[in-house]
């Protein structure tokens, strides 16, 4: 029970003292960053599917 107590006062404590938390604006930036990245991607990803589906309905289309 002892190394219990010590390990959640000793992972409190880095979480409060140690660790540098963003500020709100860090955050936002962060935020719309991975929202735009996740926007690209996923339209590389589309435009890549929609590639695929017209070469292979077109090797489809010759036999």
């Amino acid at each position: 029970m002892n190394k219990i107590s010590t390990y959640l006062r000793e992972s409190y404590r880095e979480l409060v003292e140690k660790v540098t938390w963003p500020t709100w604006v860090q955050l936002q930036q962060s935020t719309v960053i991975v929202l735009v990245a996740t926007l690209l991607i996923t339209g590389v990803v589309w435009v890549m599917d929609l590639v695929a589906q017209s070469a292979l309905h077109f090797i489809y289309s010759l036999f």
